[in-house]
């Protein structure tokens, strides 16, 4: 289901957090406090945007500029409004930001049991390209990429499981 009205992506303000922060606890086991997301937005590399629909914060992303490429820190949709193009809307924003020159990529880490995360990515072109033992307290995570110079990125033992065919059962709307 697409939105009726336009998206609107926006640079996040301080009187955005309320939304942001209503958004985060509905998607997240270990959502980031106020606190934290102050610390991480007083940092001169690091961005946040939210996107709007009539008015409303629908979705955010946190993301760290680096020298050659992006790394999204969070990134979430409000529940209720998944599956409206808002993710899709976000995620083209963060393609716009690469060049060829500078950042030609970005990346994240998704919870291994966070399969709705790891088919949005998927959708959206990352791979799977790494997993990190341990690397939340209880559960492994998946290191995802997104390139402008490797679209063709060779497959591996990881990407393998995010093949069409491997996804198409896992993948029920």
């Amino acid at each position: 289901m697409q939105a009726s009205s336009p998206i609107a992506i926006r640079w996040l303000i301080r009187r955005d957090l309320p939304e942001v922060l209503q958004i985060e606890n509905g998607s997240f086991d270990d959502p980031w406090t106020e606190a934290e997301f102050l610390e991480v937005l007083k940092q001169r590399n690091c961005i946040g945007m939210v996107a709007e629909l009539s008015n409303q914060v629908v979705g955010y992303m946190i993301y760290e500029l680096k020298k050659t490429t992006l790394r999204i820190m969070s990134f979430a949709v409000s529940p209720k409004y998944r599956r409206m193009g808002i993710g899709k809307a976000m995620f083209q924003r963060l393609k716009d930001k690469l060049s060829q020159q500078k950042r030609s990529s970005f990346e994240t880490v998704v919870k291994e049991s966070s399969l709705d995360a790891l088919l949005f990515f998927k959708s959206q072109g990352m791979r799977a390209v790494k997993i990190h033992k341990d690397y939340y307290v209880t559960e492994d995570g998946y290191r995802m990429r997104f390139s402008l110079k490797d679209t063709a990125m060779p497959v591996n033992r990881i990407s393998a499981y995010f093949s069409d065919e491997a996804c198409e059962g896992a993948n029920r709307d």
